[in-house]
């Protein structure tokens, strides 16, 4: 039984697997601000280049 206890205060394939998960999370909310803030720019862009073709087209 002590054995058992000490073999799994020694364990640390748990810990790795945690390490894992906040590490990906924290790729994952980077990427999406990343997106957030190219996306909103792109928009942006967009709609400039619209408002160009439209003014070359009345003009």
């Amino acid at each position: 039984m002590m054995h058992s206890l000490i073999n799994f205060s020694n364990n640390e394939s748990g810990a790795v697997t945690v390490d894992w998960i906040l590490l990906t999370a924290a790729i994952v909310t980077i990427a999406l601000a990343v997106i957030s803030v190219i996306s909103g720019g792109l928009e942006d862009a967009s709609e400039n280049i619209v408002d160009e073709i439209e003014t070359v087209g009345t003009g």
